[in-house]
């Protein structure tokens, strides 16, 4: 099945104690969109300026990632970010975010993307998120995702787009400042009450949760000795996450477990190296493997507890 992203398409300058890049591809959409490839079609809807080169758009058409509904303004420029990371790799410190014709952005979907049975509405104003939303009325899924300043500068709005979604990927001081509530899982149980199928919540080193009306599901994180870069793993995961689910034939519980776990799999290796250099190489035995070994890490006997105290 198709799957659609509204996103932003960016540049990032990016330091992090492992090393530095002046200008890389960037920006939710692309992070989300590659990661989503490996499991199903994706259509892509953004907006980037006339510096957006030939080798930018390479990288999309590797993954055969539809293109069509990305807008070029020819005299403008690309969104800019520019950050630097600590040995808390949980931090980014921004030191420049140039918005350029990011700030002016109004998606524009063609049929093909409003006909799509999966819609993942990244990072962007909330009120775009649910115009966007309301454009394709017939998704079998819909996730969303958001960012603290919305829900201080905007909360109301960020809740009644999450009341049309099935789903919100956020982090776990997003669900706490959205809910008030000190723990995830009573922040999860809040958010949940307004109509969703499912809540997950990102804990960074920590790996994911998932929260339904049924129960709860975590995941770790994979082990890594390394992390060059950790911008874009959020939306790496969402990828990974949505593309599974794309790739289904039923949006089930066992299946959201599933796709929770392929969601850390494409995350592990997003932060390996900077922007989308690692994601942008991989292959399926890789991701194959990766996903056996999350679930050796997880596995253990189901034995009886007289039996287990007597051990």
């Amino acid at each position: 099945m198709s799957l659609t992203v509204v996103g932003s398409i960016a540049f990032d300058g990016l330091e992090t104690p492992f090393g530095k890049r002046e200008r890389i591809l960037g920006g939710a959409g692309t992070h989300f969109g590659l990661s989503a490839s490996f499991f199903t079609d994706v259509n892509a809807v953004g907006v980037v300026g006339g510096d957006f080169g030939d080798d930018e758009w390479a990288v999309f058409k590797r993954h055969h990632i539809n293109t069509d509904d990305i807008e070029v303004v020819a005299d403008g420029k690309t969104f800019f970010w520019q950050g630097r990371y600590d040995y808390d790799m949980n931090t980014a410190h921004t030191l420049d975010t140039q918005l350029n014709v990011f700030e002016t952005f109004d998606p524009k979907l063609s049929e093909n993307s409003k006909n799509a049975e999966f819609l993942f509405l990244a990072n962007i104003l909330p009120m775009l998120q649910k115009q966007v939303r309301e454009q394709v009325p017939n998704a079998k899924f819909v996730a969303m995702d958001t960012m603290n300043f919305w829900i201080s500068s905007m909360k109301d709005a960020v809740i009644e787009t999450i009341k049309v979604v099935d789903c919100i990927i956020i982090n776990d001081a997003e669900a706490r400042q959205l809910t008030e509530e000190p723990s995830i899982y009573a922040a999860a149980k809040r958010i949940l009450e307004y109509g969703l199928k499912a809540v997950v919540i990102k804990r960074g080193e920590y790996g994911a949760t998932l929260f339904t009306n049924d129960g709860y599901f975590v995941v770790p994180a994979y082990p890594l000795e390394s992390v060059f870069d950790p911008t874009g793993a959020g939306d790496t995961f969402a990828g990974g996450f949505m593309g599974y689910l794309a790739a289904q034939n039923e949006v089930n519980d066992d299946a959201l477990r599933r796709a929770m776990v392929y969601g850390s799999v494409m995350a592990s290796f997003n932060v390996e190296k900077f922007g989308t250099e690692r994601v942008d190489a991989l292959d399926y035995p890789e991701i194959n493997e990766r996903f056996k070994a999350f679930k050796a890490m997880t596995h253990f006997d189901d034995i009886p507890f007289e039996k287990a105290i007597s051990a």
